[in-house]
């Protein structure tokens, strides 16, 4: 099992050696870049299902107080419409398969495609604390607050 703070790394892939293992691109950077470990160059078209893409490698974190968030890496979103087709990839201290990035071209239709080539750095990874209460099944709340029921816009709209 890994340490805590731990996380144990398998390459699927050996051209991630040359491409880059998962690691932090300086040193306050908040996430890893993943690769897109791909045979050969792929086309994402605009508005079409999302692709996914394998990353070259699994890991286990082993510890159920961390969790791996798959996020857009920002310039590829901005400048290129490349996002996630799921939004944010979750993964679980227990999965150990090759981790996927889903990746979605959200550009209008007619739009030209997205191509991303092997080795591409296409998403970025993010290490999270998970917090795992116990449930309290009640018949009303312990306290109220301020709040309350209120949905979507109860707190306001103003600035």
């Amino acid at each position: 099992m890994a340490e805590r703070g731990s996380v144990e790394i398998k390459i699927l892939d050996p051209r991630l050696q040359q491409w880059g293992l998962p690691r932090y691109q300086t040193e306050m950077a908040g996430a890893v870049d993943l690769h897109a470990c791909l045979d050969r160059p792929i086309l994402v078209a605009a508005q079409e299902a999302p692709v996914l893409v394998p990353s070259g490698f699994a890991m286990l974190m082993g510890d159920p107080g961390m969790a791996a968030m798959i996020i857009p890496r920002s310039g590829a979103g901005h400048r290129r419409g490349l996002v996630l087709g799921n939004s944010v990839g979750l993964i679980d201290a227990d999965y150990t398969a090759e981790i996927m990035i889903s990746v979605w071209n959200r550009n209008p239709p007619g739009h030209d495609p997205i191509e991303i080539v092997p080795g591409e750095r296409i998403a970025q990874m993010i290490f999270v604390p998970v917090l795992r209460p116990s449930f309290a099944l009640v018949e009303q709340f312990s306290r109220s607050t301020e709040r309350g029921g209120g949905g979507f816009g109860s707190t306001g709209t103003g600035l």
